[in-house]
């Protein structure tokens, strides 16, 4: 499900870093190398990228992110930046500017916890401890507020079971009593909070086919009461990314790309987090709605090294 393009026989992990070293010097005159960048770490998984980030700075003596971040600028050095970090410290980052940023329509802290399984979320929340010297949860609470911070924090501080088993009784229950809050329009009350932050992606799935059946409409349905309540509708992305990440990715690649003035920072976001995870699944779901291959729409909507390192990671084959 991964579209990450990793050649059959790659170079030793010194020979990538001489060539990378090669890229930021440049020929005389020259400057940056941008397109053996990309043919280098464009095209590396997780576990090649951090050994070449570790023999980098063993060989050069300088944090291979920080020659990144000399040598390149704007969206193609987010891209690059954010990709070469390792997954977990990647997610951290976000985090932290997600909660810096934190507005009530901020969903990349429901995203990071809800679409990473349970160790992804814990490594993700340690490292966070590594780099920040806080936890991710105070950082969360500090940041926000009200339903919010009840919600968010509840979600960041999961760790969930993350086998297959159901209990298809305690789906039934617990689809009456989302029914009910929802009717009673409690959407904050602690027990919506708790089966959405507690149970595994197996048991809301589960919960939420057995409210549709009882119910006869899609949970998110009946979160739509009000369009414009921010909190009803990071709800609606908790559900989504706990039980369809491949429909909450389509819809934040689409809102990115159709906006005017495309939103390169939710583009950049899921195409480097999601390449080597689902993004196979999340192009066709792309292609699925609107009828458009996502390699040719990011291809009309980017220029340029940023262009092509996106289509790098989304496994487009140049002709």
């Amino acid at each position: 499900m991964s579209t990450l393009c990793v050649p059959s026989q790659v170079p030793s992990v010194a020979e990538d870093c001489e060539q990378l070293h090669k890229a930021f010097s440049g020929s005389i005159g020259w400057g940056t190398n941008e397109g053996l960048i990309i043919s280098i770490l464009g095209h590396r998984n997780a576990a090649q990228r951090k050994l070449i980030r570790e023999v980098y700075a063993e060989t050069y003596g300088e944090d291979l992110l920080k020659s990144l971040d000399k040598e390149l600028t704007n969206d193609f050095e987010r891209v690059v930046m954010l990709w070469t970090l390792d997954p977990p410290e990647r997610d951290a980052y976000l985090a932290n500017e997600a909660t810096k940023r934190w507005t009530s329509s901020n969903q990349v802290l429901v995203e990071i916890a809800c679409t990473r399984s349970p160790k992804e979320l814990l490594h993700a929340r340690e490292a966070y401890h590594v780099r920040f010297k806080r936890s991710l949860e105070e950082d969360v609470a500090y940041h926000t507020s009200g339903d919010f911070r009840k919600l968010l924090v509840a979600l960041v501080s999961s760790y969930r079971y993350g086998g297959d088993d159901v209990n298809l009784i305690l789906a039934k229950s617990e689809a009456k009593l989302l029914h009910e809050k929802i009717c009673e329009k409690a959407y904050s009350c602690d027990d919506v909070i708790r089966i959405l932050s507690t149970r595994s992606k197996a048991q809301i799935n589960a919960t939420l086919n057995q409210y549709k059946n009882e119910f006869g409409n899609d949970i998110n349905k009946d979160l739509k009461a009000d369009p414009k309540d921010e909190f009803l509708s990071i709800l609606r992305s908790t559900v989504k990314c706990l039980v369809y990440p491949e429909k909450y990715f389509e819809k934040v690649v689409r809102l990115a790309i159709n906006r005017r003035g495309t939103d390169e920072g939710a583009l950049t976001r899921v195409v480097a987090t999601r390449a080597e995870v689902d993004m196979k699944i999340v192009k066709d779901e792309y292609q699925r709605r609107n009828s458009v291959p996502l390699d040719r729409a990011i291809a009309k909507d980017t220029n340029g090294d940023y262009e092509k390192m996106l289509l790098a990671l989304i496994g487009h084959e140049e002709a």
